[in-house]
């Protein structure tokens, strides 16, 4: 026994070499991604921010105080907490039906459906606040049939919302749900409880750090809505995020502003920070049940009744609002046709300097470079934090979730001010626009990779070392063909993603190479039923490009490849 110890296990100098060369590897790792968001998220927003605080070169605090003292404010501050605590709730009592029956049923269907009821959230938000527009807006169907009309209600927001996050409860949730060992319940049923005790008492806790995950992350993307609430709420409702682009780019009061950005972002690391604590509390409840359930049939008339309000749900919450957004973009003043699509060719409008349809490729190629730069940084940025991780890498790793709540309007206005000039003068540069949206695309990338990383066995890049591997050629022959399924799943969801972004690209996009979220935002701000026409026509093509990626995730999607979304 000691003597096949000394032979494996090295002592002494070596030991201290392999600690020494893993911690060079992990900050080689690092070094990439953080000069990423050093100069593409931090330093802008750094830049926007201290222009809005400072006068004469000096300071000015007191404007803090001033900002929040004001009565308008503090009204946007409220709604912005009680809409996103709403929403948020809402979503977990309609979403958590769903992901017992994905995680527990097996039906048939059930891959396209999950890749249906994913789709709304890599929808732009502009896109989801359309297609509700349609559905219970002025001359929306609602009101159509029955004169009701919610366009500029709470309602209508919440219900956006629901729509857009109930996949977020769904994957996350479920992924843990699919996981745990039914026969856990089933024993504690055998032993007397009933089936609410049962579910209450084991299954219950086990899933608290999921849902506790998936409240916070629904939380955050309705902390910080923008598209949805532009849309729907009117000049009524504003959100952080609205009042910080009103302030930004129609009053150019960038005090206001810096101020806005400065307690979204306080806001948005309290939440980053109690979520990362939950997926800790996660990762150790995984540890303490065995290995995923089989999916199987319902059985019984309540299981059957389940399933049945689960789809009817699907239905009513996504499909209506998505279906209601085709038949609007085919639905013409002459019947129905293709007008509206063909009027996409045409730049008479006045809206574009180009042609609408132009918006399509433009979109695409977009999304394709800032998914390349999204892969390569969050793909490095993974392998890091695949290592037994410190403050500094746990750090490191909130980090990298910041895009998704910092103010993506503050980032794309602290674009145009910091990159114009040598060597950064990127503000005429195409690029801009898939490096915005590629800030959003990493985190994905992250939480998707990362816990197949972490699954994979340490002993296998050891057992590589010991042979003389380099780290880079062990990652290769060992991690690569382990992690290839996740990589492709990461890459698609990081292109939905990118096809989407609104809130950055908007200030950043040019007049002639808009983008489609862009395209369709625009179309929405002018007046005439032409132009409505031709925004659900956009958003119809978008959603069809959305659904085809992740129709084609789904296929190669394993249970052992799904990540944290």
């Amino acid at each position: 026994m000691d003597l096949a110890r000394t032979e494996v296990a090295p002592k002494g100098r070596e030991a201290r070499e392999g600690g020494w060369r893993g911690s060079a590897v992990r900050l080689g790792l690092m070094a990439v991604p953080v000069a990423f968001f050093a100069v593409f998220f931090a330093y802008p927003v750094a830049a926007i921010v201290a222009r809005g605080l400072k006068a004469g070169g000096a300071w000015q605090f007191g404007r803090i105080a001033d900002v929040l003292g004001q009565g308008d404010i503090r009204d946007v501050l409220w709604f912005t907490t009680w809409q996103a605590l709403a929403s948020t709730a809402l979503t977990l009592l309609i979403a958590l039906p769903g992901a017992y029956v994905f995680a527990r049923f097996e039906f048939p269907g059930k891959q396209v459906l999950r890749a249906v009821v994913t789709v709304p959230f890599v929808l732009p938000t502009v896109v989801v606040g359309t297609a509700f527009l349609a559905l219970l807006g002025r001359g929306g169907l609602l009101d159509e049939w029955w004169g009701v009309r919610l366009d500029t209600t709470v309602w209508a927001i919440l219900l956006a919302h629901v729509f857009f996050n109930y996949a977020v409860v769904v994957r996350t949730v479920g992924g843990l749900w699919s996981q745990l060992d039914p026969r856990q319940e089933e024993a504690a049923r055998m032993l007397g409880a009933s089936r609410w005790r049962a579910w209450r008492t084991v299954t219950l806790p086990a899933l608290a750090p999921a849902v506790a995950a998936a409240a916070l992350m629904v939380f955050l993307f309705t902390f910080t809505s923008f598209g949805i609430v532009q849309i729907l709420g009117g000049p009524a409702y504003s959100t952080l995020e609205v009042e910080i682009y009103r302030q930004t780019a129609q009053l150019l009061d960038l005090p206001t502003a810096a101020v806005l950005t400065l307690v979204q972002f306080a806001a948005v690391g309290l939440i980053l920070a109690v979520h990362a604590w939950t997926v800790r509390r996660r990762e150790s409840a995984l540890k303490l049940v065995s290995a995923a359930a089989v999916a199987r049939r319902p059985r019984g008339a309540g299981q059957w009744t389940l399933l049945a309000f689960v789809l009817a749900t699907i239905v009513v919450l996504i499909l209506l609002p998505l279906g209601v957004l085709v038949q609007r973009s085919f639905d013409g003043p002459d019947g129905f046709g293709l007008l509206y699509f063909r009027e996409l060719t045409s730049a008479e409008g006045g809206a574009f300097l180009v042609p609408p349809i132009d918006a399509i490729g433009n979109s695409l190629q977009y999304a394709l470079a800032a998914t390349a730069i999204a892969v390569v940084i969050g793909g490095l940025a993974a392998a890091a934090l695949t290592r037994k991780a410190g403050r500094l890498v746990r750090g490191f790793d909130a980090l990298l979730m910041l895009p998704l709540g910092v103010s993506a309007v503050t980032v794309g206005f602290g674009f145009l001010i910091t990159l114009d000039e040598p060597p950064l003068d990127l503000r005429s540069s195409w690029i801009l626009v898939p490096l915005a949206q590629a800030l959003v695309g990493v985190p994905f990338v992250v939480r998707t990779m990362l816990p197949v990383l972490r699954a994979v066995d340490g002993r296998l890049r050891e057992a590589a070392a010991v042979l003389g591997a380099s780290p880079l050629r062990a990652w290769r022959e060992v991690d690569l063909p382990m992690v290839r399924r996740a990589l492709l799943i990461a890459a698609g969801f990081a292109f939905a993603v990118s096809l989407g972004e609104f809130g950055a690209t908007v200030f950043i996009a040019r007049p002639d190479n808009p983008t489609l979220p862009v395209a369709v935002a625009r179309l929405l701000g002018r007046a005439g039923d032409l132009n409505y026409g031709q925004a659900m026509a956009l958003s119809t093509i978008l959603m069809a490009v959305c659904a085809v990626s992740l129709l084609l995730l789904e296929r190669i999607r394993t249970e052992r490849t799904t990540g944290e979304f």
